[in-house]
């Protein structure tokens, strides 16, 4: 083995010294491996003006040497036995293609406050996007692949050698998330350093550490490099791929991508987990339980005054006896689209004035909280089996590396523990893929529906749908639950394939929140007609009965621990809740081919647009049926 220096002219940016005059503006924070973190030091000027010294960029082979190790046709026994030490060293994968190390005659001093450098970015994106822009962005593929080491010659990429980036750029990508602006513009961005901060490789005991900087006045992100001690000339720049993780096995899991460990041993069931984890998400939500209270007596013909913040149910709620009123003071129903926090108080206060939340409602409108809470029901057939990333890695690298060994399916889907409509969420295979989204916002993998029931459009072809039921909790003991008689529908827009998992409109039904795209709108009874039509031995009735079945599943679940364990059982509180889910193939044990609900989420406080346009009374009947107790003449159906 040789190693040759680097012909290839690297840069950095050098950042000026913490506390120089040149050093004004407030304070950067960026995401680093999921943590935020403060770098207060390197408050860069506004402008050239201010302090031109961070706009000089520097040969990297001032300080730094980027070398590449290349296979000798013949090696001597010296070579062998330098070729088997360099194997021993921390860094991931089998044989490093290049390292950076310290080329400064005097070395480096990590007390030196010019010992700071800024990296640049070579490709910043977000996920969704990155096959377009690879294809779209001239001379963005090429560096790419030369920078991950993929060989292309050709000019135009072919989807092969997209898809070839697409997948090793996993082991390359860094992240950091904004903290300010829509959820849209929140949503984590990923970028790969440019080809001096890609080569900087791994080590348990690193000599460098890194984390991104976001410098607002100029809407531009570095990455920051500073030494953790002082290099001699010649000694290698490393930095540890899993800050931060003291865990010995958590480490190996989120080395993997570069370090794969067999840890197939690991059981892979989870349980659900202790109480400790509710009191945890209990304190972090900092919700206060209300104090027991005696249920108010029901009278026949007070009117209610409903103070809300909430659009939809101002234009919708017309029942006579409901009037709104502005004076949240004087209201009988709390109607609020934030999530109310203080239940202490209002008991306190207020116990009869009548919320259209309840305490603790977070166990089944987060989805991680969803899926433990459903592991009491004991592993329900609809619930698509699922692994909290935070907490569950280890045994879902497991799980995931036995189905690969079986031949089994492998495709899941990321999703946030709480954002909807589809954003920052992924459908891969990649298992690296899978295992950096844990740096990124806390989330779980789902196993992704490989064999949906699919719905015939004649515009398109057999595509994935999803169903949208609204359900209304009166109250938790006795549970009382209701369904809305209206569900919705929501379709995707290419016809269902189990390849380009990044093309949203195959794999995605949530359409309205996406400009120049195809909503497809189909009402329910009309969907139930020609649902029958495309599956004639099936009867819609049967489906919806099973439905409910997992529905009072669920809800049963949530119910069966008092609060911060389960819902809270508060008697002035009401909900509506919104549950997603699909239908997917199954065979039963007559090898027949049936049809299995498999809820995906609960949503708290759902978008009614589409209800409040096509049915007037839509409101009239939930707040009849929850705030009076009255469903004659309701289009709901009792669950339980």
């Amino acid at each position: 083995m040789k190693v040759s220096p680097s012909s290839w002219p690297c840069t950095y940016r050098h950042s000026p010294p913490p506390g120089s005059p040149s050093s004004t503006g407030p304070p950067c924070t960026a995401n680093c491996m999921g943590s935020r973190v403060t770098i207060a030091e390197l408050q860069l000027p506004e402008s050239p003006a201010d302090g031109a010294c961070w706009e000089l960029v520097f040969d990297a082979g001032e300080m730094f040497g980027i070398t590449y190790v290349e296979e000798a046709e013949e090696e001597d026994e010296e070579e062998e036995e330098l070729q088997e030490q360099e194997m021993k060293k921390p860094n991931p994968g089998t044989d490093p293609r290049s390292k950076v190390i310290v080329t400064h005659e005097g070395g480096l001093r990590a007390s030196n406050p010019n010992s700071i450098f800024l990296i640049d970015h070579a490709w910043t994106y977000r996920v969704d996007h990155a096959r377009q822009q690879l294809l779209q962005v001239p001379g963005l593929f090429h560096r790419m692949a030369n920078l991950i080491g993929l060989p292309f010659h050709g000019e135009v990429p072919d989807e092969g050698m997209v898809e070839a980036v697409l997948q090793e750029m996993w082991k390359y990508n860094q992240t950091y998330q904004l903290s300010h602006g829509s959820a849209e513009e929140k949503v984590p961005v990923w970028y790969i350093m440019d080809e001096f901060g890609s080569q900087i490789q791994h080590s348990d005991e690193p000599t460098f550490c890194t984390a991104p900087l976001f410098y607002f006045p100029q809407q531009i992100a570095f990455t920051v490099l500073w030494p953790l001690r002082d290099l001699e000339n010649g000694e290698e720049v490393t930095r540890d791929f899993a800050y931060g993780e003291p865990d010995p096995l958590i480490r190996n899991c989120l080395l993997h991508p570069w370090r794969p460990v067999d840890i197939t041993h690991i059981g892979c069931h989870t349980p659900e987990p202790p109480a400790s984890y509710y009191e945890a998400i209990f304190a972090e939500n900092k919700e206060s339980l209300p104090v027991p209270i005696t249920p108010a007596s029901p009278t026949q013909d007070k009117v209610l005054k409903v103070h809300t913040d909430m659009q939809q149910v101002l234009g919708g709620l017309t029942h006579p006896r409901f009037q709104f009123t502005d004076d949240e003071k004087e209201a009988d129903v709390l109607f609020k689209f934030s999530h109310i926090k203080d239940y202490k108080a209002l008991s306190t206060e207020r116990p009869h004035l009548l919320l259209n939340q309840f305490p603790c409602e977070n166990l089944l409108t987060v989805k991680d909280c969803l899926a433990s809470v459903s592991r009491r029901a004991g592993g329900p057939r609809w619930l698509p089996q699922t692994f909290n990333l935070r907490t569950e890695l280890p045994q879902f690298i497991s799980y995931f590396k036995q189905r690969e060994q079986r031949g089994d399916d492998n495709h899941w889907i990321c999703k946030p523990w709480n954002l909807a409509r589809g954003l920052d969420t992924h459908v891969t295979t990649n298992l690296s893929y899978i295992i950096r989204q844990r740096e990124s916002t806390p989330k779980v993998v789902c196993k992704y529906i490989e064999d949906p029931v699919l719905f015939h459009r004649d515009d398109v072809g057999l595509v994935k749908f999803d169903i949208r039921y609204v359900v209304l909790l009166r109250s938790v003991q006795p549970l009382r639950l209701y369904a809305y008689d209206v569900f919705w529908l929501r379709f995707a827009n290419r016809p269902f394939a189990l390849d380009e998992l990044d093309n949203y409109e195959k794999h995605f039904t949530v359409m309205n929140y996406t400009p120049g795209v195809e909503l497809k709108q189909v009402h329910c009874d009309e969907f139930i007609t020609l649902f029958e039509k495309q599956n004639p031995e099936i009867q819609w009735s049967s489906i919806q009965a099973e439905l409910f079945k997992c529905f009072r599943e669920l809800f049963e679940a949530a119910a069966s621990k008092p609060a911060p364990y389960g819902i809270c059982n508060y008697p002035s509180s009401r909900a509506m809740y919104a549950i997603d889910l699909m239908l997917k193939w199954e065979t039963d044990t007559e090898g027949k081919r049936v049809m299995q609900p498999q809820i995906l989420e609960v949503n708290f406080n759902p978008d009614c647009a589409r209800a409040c346009k096509y049915h007037p009374s839509f409101f009239n009947d939930v707040f009849s049926t929850l705030f009076l107790g009255e469903t004659a003449g309701c289009h709901v159906t009792p669950i339980l």
